[in-house]
């Protein structure tokens, strides 16, 4: 895709994946600037009257009730940003405020907002000449907006603050005039409406769950490489058990499971060895797996209604001439989606953990050594990549207090519950950072139990396809060496999605 069209009807989430794959350009539509102009049309309306609308001739938050003269709104509008772009810590990355920018340029370009199109056209010139916020990553408590990161993204347009360019950070003033662009000047209610919405937030939560997609499928993957080297049964992934309970996530990961290890002779030359039952990390791969399948089934609902949402506040509706107040801008949806995520993903993480365990320290008829390694004692093997593992779970563990629970009134009382949707979305991509780092680990561990325990018969066909990539990069493990540079290699295969794409080369399509 090319170009992105922005109409009145929000974002799709294939918008996103392109924003967050590439460098898509963005344009407004004819229909949205229509309805731009329509809305603003009601605001310039109102302007003359002495009644008082929020926003455009009061205070802001606890001090709505102060007027402000008609000289004095547009400098009100620019106090806002000044007073709101206190974010703190370091820079989101570059793609996640790129993606903010275009994400709140699609919830103004609804026409719900009042502000003129050239507010978004100006922040489509930004993403369009490859201009791109810094965006401090703390500061939101995801209620009355994205209040500090959204500023950010303002005083860009008004040429102030830093901005990211030609792959450095700089004063924005220097980038728009290398593109020769000039500083947009407010008028009323456009600083609000900028800073309204909880669009950094889901930013945040949609790179996140992009990402989730696949770290579902790895977690797939990397459980049949480790069923094989683990010589556990297939029995438990049967459709006639699995559809015993009625859940579409737990039937997809069996069947992913079924065709990742179709045509094993590993799992045919133990037929018959006795062991009863498998751990339950081997045993109920469908159910864990499947729930978190569910899981994201769901969040991406939300997330996909969220992208053609408005959060800004006041409203402005064209049709009726009215301005009403409302609280669209309050992020408790994302915060609650994205902690539900979080839980699911970091499951995923601690079942691997638990696939790796029984690998390294395994019970009879399993990896016939301990720590995947001969002479374990004088080598140690994967007792420390374990350890890594252990450490990750027990991060994500503490990552996963919901977010969305906690509340804190700001504004002098007057937002008094505040859903933490910044910070729920920011925990999000570090669990799902971590499940990476740890599926890799896995994987890794399990190609080392095949070595160990095939006897030179081939896997089933899709864990035989990412076993020949992982070896045709990375020798075995037959002794202790410095493996930080196989570690390294494990994550940028996962970083790039290659076991999937040789996976589904091998069995087709894998579901999430």
């Amino acid at each position: 895709m090319d170009t992105i069209i922005l109409n009145s009807e929000g974002l799709k989430w294939e918008d996103v994946v392109c924003c967050l794959d590439g460098l898509p350009k963005i344009r407004l539509s004819e229909a949205a600037r229509k309805k731009m102009i329509a809305s603003r049309a009601v605001v310039e309306k109102i302007m003359g009257s002495e009644a008082l609308h929020y926003g455009i001739n009061t205070g802001f938050g606890k001090m709505a009730t102060r007027k402000i003269e008609p000289d004095q709104w547009a400098t009100l509008q620019e106090n806002l940003i000044h007073s709101h772009a206190v974010g703190v810590g370091e820079p989101l990355p570059e793609k996640i405020a790129r993606l903010t920018v275009v994400l709140h340029a699609a919830s103004l370009a609804q026409g719900l907002s009042g502000v003129r199109p050239e507010v978004v056209e100006g922040l489509l010139a930004l993403v369009n000449h490859g201009i791109t916020p810094v965006i401090p990553a703390q500061g939101s408590v995801g209620a009355s907006g994205d209040l500090a990161p959204l500023a950010h993204v303002a005083l860009t347009l008004l040429g102030e603050g830093e901005s990211f360019y030609r792959g450095r950070r700089q004063l924005t003033k220097a980038a728009l005039e290398a593109e020769k662009l000039k500083p947009l000047k407010l008028e009323a209610k456009e600083g609000l409406s900028l800073v309204n919405g909880t669009e950094s937030s889901l930013a945040l939560a949609c790179e996140a769950l992009h990402r989730a997609g696949a770290i579902i499928q790895l977690a797939d993957i990397a459980a049949a490489v480790s069923v094989e080297g683990d010589r556990a049964s297939f029995h438990p992934f049967e459709e006639r058990v699995v559809s015993a309970k009625k859940h579409a996530g737990n039937l997809a990961t069996a069947d992913n499971l079924r065709r990742m290890l179709a045509g094993s002779r590993i799992n045919a030359s133990h037929v018959g060895c006795g062991r009863v039952q498998d751990a339950y990390s081997f045993r109920c791969v469908p159910q864990v797996h499947g729930a978190a399948k569910e899981t994201f089934r769901f969040v991406r609902g939300i997330v996909a209604r969220e992208l053609q949402s408005v959060g800004d506040n006041p409203l402005v509706f064209a049709e009726s001439g009215d301005i009403v107040s409302g609280g669209n801008f309050h992020g408790e949806m994302l915060a609650m989606a994205s902690d539900f995520l979080t839980i699911a993903l970091a499951e995923l993480g601690s079942l691997s953990e638990r696939r790796v365990a029984v690998l390294t320290s395994p019970l009879a008829g399993e990896v016939p050594t301990q720590f995947l390694i001969e002479n374990p004692g004088f080598n140690s093997g994967f007792m420390i990549p374990h350890v890594v593992m252990s450490a990750l779970v027990m991060e994500n563990r503490t990552l996963c207090m919901p977010a969305s629970v906690d509340s804190i009134p700001t504004s002098g009382g007057q937002e008094d519950h505040v859903s933490q949707s910044f910070w729920a979305a920011r925990k999000l991509g570090q669990v799902a950072g971590n499940v990476e780092k740890i599926l890799a680990i896995e994987l890794w561990a399990g190609c080392q139990a095949i070595d160990l325990v095939s006897q030179g018969l081939p896997a089933g066909k899709g864990v035989a396809a990412v076993y020949d990539y992982v070896r045709e990069r990375m020798p075995r493990l037959t002794e202790d060496r410095q493996c930080r540079g196989q570690l390294d290699l494990m994550q940028q295969m996962v970083a790039t999605k290659a076991p999937i794409k040789i996976a589904e080369e091998a069995v087709g399509v894998l579901q999430a």
